[in-house]
């Protein structure tokens, strides 16, 4: 679905990071989520395909494998987040284009993140967009409480003073958009991921949560330039 004229008069654009801004073809949550199965396996001293059904299971039930083990098992998150995120962040190129698709981009852009500000500003400093971010709200700023919890998305709203009905949220993962579209955001779903997780929090045609839809975010932004321009 393209970008519509009005869009050009959004103030805020709220911009999740992983496999949203770069492709999921670049392999580096694929390396992350490794980790994930690995980093439970140690802890539960199960074997690998074990481990990974437990994972995907605290990712279903909880929001994030993160939540589920911090719930579960008492695990110290930010242990864990030093440990996925010892990945190969050179997976991940620099994006000229999305860089100047940002910075043509009406309004201010925050990133809202699962993750940690710090894997968030590694990704965004390989792509070569971290300046064009006024924020980064990543899971510690949410009280450990991921996406799509309703909570995280109040207190992201609260302490950058957005506007709901002048923002636009940017997901890969479509369910995540439901608590943004009943605060009253426009929704842009990017269809850019083969992962088991992504099919299962993709919409059905049906959903009212989703507004747009596209399969190439920098060419749709693009759009949006064109616009304002």
């Amino acid at each position: 679905m393209k970008p519509t004229a009005e869009l050009k008069h959004s103030e805020s654009w709220i911009f999740d990071l992983d496999n949203t801004l770069y492709p999921a073809s670049t392999g580096l949550m694929a390396e992350v989520s490794s980790r994930m199965t690995a980093f439970v396996a140690d802890l539960l001293r199960l074997e690998h395909d074990a481990a990974l059904i437990e994972q995907k299971r605290m990712f279903r039930e909880h929001g994030t494998t993160l939540r589920g083990l911090m719930n579960d098992h008492a695990v110290d998150p930010t242990k864990f987040m030093d440990y996925v995120h010892s990945v190969n962040y050179t997976l991940v190129d620099e994006s000229p284009r999305l860089a100047r698709a940002l910075n043509a981009l009406p309004g201010r852009k925050i990133i809202f993140t699962n993750a940690s500000v710090t894997h968030a500003k590694k990704v965004l400093e390989r792509l070569g967009v971290l300046g064009a971010f006024s924020g980064i709200f990543d899971v510690a700023a949410a009280d450990y409480i991921p996406k799509p919890h309703p909570r995280p998305y109040d207190v992201l709203a609260k302490q950058h003073a957005i506007n709901p009905k002048r923002t636009v949220m940017v997901e890969d993962l479509a369910r995540n958009l439901a608590p943004a579209a009943a605060m009253g955001m426009t929704t842009l779903w990017v269809r850019a991921d083969d992962s088991i997780e992504a099919h299962w929090a993709a919409p059905s045609e049906d959903d009212d949560y989703v507004h747009h839809r596209t399969d190439d975010l920098v060419g749709w932004l693009e759009e949006i330039a064109a616009f304002s321009s």
